[in-house]
């Protein structure tokens, strides 16, 4: 009997040191979960579109999760079915860790997408999900919501993601956007940063991925141009300290779907 006391004390008492540590956390730095959808069907994106939207954001509304964006893939291809990628923000991994407890014990959740948490196996609504969780860089450690404006459709969200050879290279590339100024251009030239992050779970790991946004692909074309272009991007890029740290870059074109907080 004793020995039963004494394990509840030892577990209570690091569930209590998780979330102090997690809340010490949050006031240094947020951390972003990632969630892409892809789909075979129409049908099957536009069941999840409903879901997201009437279901799943109101519930991550009342966790006090309000800064949620929704993005639909802008496809080259026409009849291709378009990805979906949210990007949630959470204070602590304390608060991420008790999300999906905390939205399967919400009645209005559960009852609002009904026809997606109950659909059968052959008939799911979408093919995959991939997540990644991040955490905010130390230059920009908070998310911040684009000031993008114009029709939702035309926008550009780009979702960047830089992998590195080695933890080590990683870590320099981490360096050249911080401590060498790289996030700093980005802010000078207005590309309108979401977030920065690194990457702690996901399948391309070492990386990093961050998201900037203009107001349409003309926008985008110049503001890259205006990057290249600049001094302090010329002399960065030549610095010997920063070579060869980037093996591959992936480029998800996005635009924020009506519903999407930003």
């Amino acid at each position: 009997m004793l020995l039963k006391i004494k394990r509840k004390i030892q577990i209570s008492t690091i569930l209590f040191l998780w979330a102090t540590l997690s809340l010490v956390a949050q006031k240094k730095q947020e951390y972003f979960q990632i969630k892409t959808y892809t789909f075979k069907t129409a049908e099957q994106l536009n069941t999840t579109e409903k879901y997201l939207e009437n279901a799943y954001l109101p519930a991550l509304k009342a966790e006090k999760i309000k800064k949620v964006g929704v993005f639909k893939e802008h496809v080259k291809n026409e009849g291709a079915i378009p990805k979906l990628v949210i990007v949630i923000p959470f204070t602590s991994l304390f608060q991420f860790e008790g999300l999906e407890n905390a939205i399967a014990n919400n009645k209005k959740h559960l009852k609002r997408g009904e026809a997606y948490l109950n659909a059968a196996h052959d008939n799911a609504p979408y093919e995959r999900i991939s997540s990644v969780l991040l955490k905010g860089f130390k230059d920009m450690p908070f998310l911040s919501p684009s000031k993008t404006e114009g029709e939702r459709s035309k926008r550009v969200y780009a979702l960047r993601s830089y992998e590195s050879a080695t933890e080590a290279i990683y870590a320099n590339k981490l360096e050249m956007f911080n401590k060498g100024g790289e996030i700093k251009l980005f802010k000078k030239l207005d590309f309108n940063a979401v977030f920065y992050g690194e990457v702690l779970i996901g399948p391309k790991m070492p990386n990093l991925m961050y998201m900037v946004s203009f107001d349409n692909a003309e926008s985008e074309k110049a503001h890259w141009a205006a990057f290249i272009q600049s001094d302090k991007w010329k002399k960065l890029s030549k610095d010997p300290k920063y070579q060869n740290n980037l093996s591959h870059i992936d480029n998800l074109s996005l635009y924020p779907t009506e519903y999407s907080h930003y």
